[in-house]
């Protein structure tokens, strides 16, 4: 009977855990593939729309995208273009991610130093 008070109250902590509001700050994460280095940093990812930022260094590229998706539910967005707002520096308007759980978001770089694709996995709560 104590064990199963024990898991039960062990049980409740961790969804309690998952759940609760986060005031996670930014998540910061680095790839690099080819010419291109790529820091990605979207502020307390969650349900709802969200602001990307991409620093990319190496190679300058002329296009850069980003396209949310959820493998687990079959979910993927249509690429949202990220605009320049200075040398190295792109920023994509609110990202709508529909539903809380695991997405992989793709950043897809292509200029005249060739293309590559950047696969960051991103937690939303």
């Amino acid at each position: 009977m104590l064990l199963i008070s024990v898991v039960a109250v062990l049980a409740v902590a961790i969804v309690a855990w998952l759940v609760w509001p986060s005031g996670g700050g930014a998540q910061v994460q680095r790839s690099t593939q080819g010419p291109y280095t790529v820091q990605m940093s979207v502020e307390d990812p969650h349900q709802g729309g969200n602001v990307f930022a991409l620093t990319v260094s190496g190679a300058t590229p002329d296009v850069v995208t980003l396209e949310p998706v959820m493998p687990q539910m079959g979910h993927a967005l249509a690429p949202s273009p990220a605009i320049a707002e200075g040398p190295g520096r792109f920023r994509t308007g609110d990202v709508l991610l529909p539903m809380s759980g695991q997405w992989e978001i793709t950043v897809s770089l292509r200029g005249p130093s060739g293309a590559t694709q950047h696969v960051f996995p991103l937690l939303v709560k």
